[in-house]
């Protein structure tokens, strides 16, 4: 700490009589008002060309000279401020450190959206501004301001994408929005990719109620209307008519059934005592090194436990050809497609919204607090993930010819 720092802070203590935290904070904001007054002094002396002590020539009518002041509210870091802004008589003044018509100078908007972003709601956002900066904000002024990024959204929706992707993620988490006052459940479809240098990128998020082969296809026309022209793997679930919809959009793409999701659904059948020791011949299945060896032993751990559990087992036949694509890839490649690391920690992300908030008042509000949340979570994607040099020159083989050299 400087020398002048010290003196500040020593007279701060001696002219506020400071003896608590809640005094420093009044100690700042009456200083903040007080510079922005001095600030706008300075501003004014520059503008009228001469310094207030020198009040000259205001007898001549064609010179502009100071005409007192006009009280103005504020929003600050410390809460509501008066400051007085000084006039002119020809009104041509225009302050720079708080501009006409500003009523904020703490970057509230950043603030509300920044809240936005970790999932609360308007009415949390209003509650912790008045709380914390001592100034009203109704539900609908937050509502104003986080509606000005949905141009962004807009924009980030229909961006180009890259030529070619190694590996998509396709995923859906559901939430419950308010329309027409009924409450009704919307899924939000999450693409997440892997770029050809191994980053993580979303693609895109939409938020709709209608799963369908002719769904996806739209889906997939929108990737490839944005640049997309190859995908060599799509993982996804079972969601509705999405194989078909790859098939006509991408005939060369690999779908590979999400083996997370495909182990959720079987162990749903499966009584929490057995679910340790099922999970474990599961695994057996996805991490045999051959398919033949894999379907041997899918048939044992169905022999194992039909009798005590018939139906867990059964999506593991009729999904097979949507679940064999991985073992003909080494260990590294298997477990970039079926550990799906990325898209799993995005959807925690995802999920953090739905435990607060239990409705959404439309579906608007859940796209723009999807948005937000994304851009939240993506934050720190800036590494390739594990191996990628060792993954894309298997992938380069395997797929040859698709994957830029």
């Amino acid at each position: 700490m400087t020398d002048g720092k010290r003196a500040i802070i020593q007279g701060l203590l001696e002219e506020y009589d400071i003896q608590t935290a809640e005094d420093i904070q009044d100690a700042l904001k009456d200083l903040l008002g007080g510079t922005i007054k001095e600030m706008m002094e300075s501003e004014m002396d520059a503008h009228l060309g001469y310094s207030k002590s020198e009040r000259t020539h205001d007898e001549e009518s064609d010179r502009n000279y100071r005409n007192g002041y006009k009280s103005k509210e504020v929003n600050s870091s410390y809460g509501s401020l008066d400051i007085n802004v000084p006039q002119d008589r020809k009104s041509t003044f225009q302050p720079k450190v708080v501009k006409k018509r500003q009523k904020d100078i703490s970057s509230i908007d950043q603030k509300i959206i920044s809240m936005y972003a970790k999932g609360m709601t308007t009415r949390q956002i209003s509650e912790t501004l008045e709380e914390i900066y001592g100034f009203e904000a109704s539900e609908g002024f937050i509502s104003d301001v986080t509606d000005k990024i949905l141009p962004q959204i807009e924009e980030w929706q229909n961006r180009p994408l890259d030529e070619v992707y190694p590996v998509l993620f396709i995923d859906a988490i559901h939430y419950s929005v308010r329309d027409n006052g009924i409450i009704r459940k919307l899924a939000a479809y999450v693409i997440l990719g892997i770029n050809t240098e191994g980053k993580k990128e979303v693609l895109m998020i939409e938020v709709g109620d209608n799963e369908s082969a002719k769904y996806w296809l739209s889906v997939m026309n929108g990737l490839k209307n944005r640049g997309v022209k190859d995908v060599l793997i799509i993982c996804a679930d079972g969601l509705t008519g999405i194989g078909e919809a790859i098939g006509t959009a991408f005939p060369k793409t690999e779908y590979q059934r999400c083996i997370v999701h495909q182990v959720r659904n079987t162990l749903k059948y499966v009584a929490d005592k057995d679910r340790k020791l099922f999970s474990a011949d599961l695994k057996k299945i996805y991490s045999a090194p051959t398919e033949a060896k894999a379907q041997e032993i899918r048939d044992n751990v169905a022999e194992k436990w039909d009798e005590k559990y018939p139906r867990a087992m059964k999506s593991w036949f009729t999904n097979w050809d949507a679940l064999t694509p991985i073992f003909k890839f080494s260990a590294d490649v298997r477990t970039v497609i079926y550990t799906t690391n990325a898209i799993e920690s995005l959807n925690s992300t995802y999920r953090k919204l739905n435990r607060q908030r239990s409705v959404f008042p439309s579906d608007q509000a859940l796209l723009k607090a999807l948005y937000l949340a994304t851009f939240e979570a993506t934050k720190k994607w800036k590494m390739p993930i594990r191996n990628w040099g060792k993954v894309y020159g298997e992938l380069a083989i395997m797929y040859e010819g698709r994957l830029p050299e």
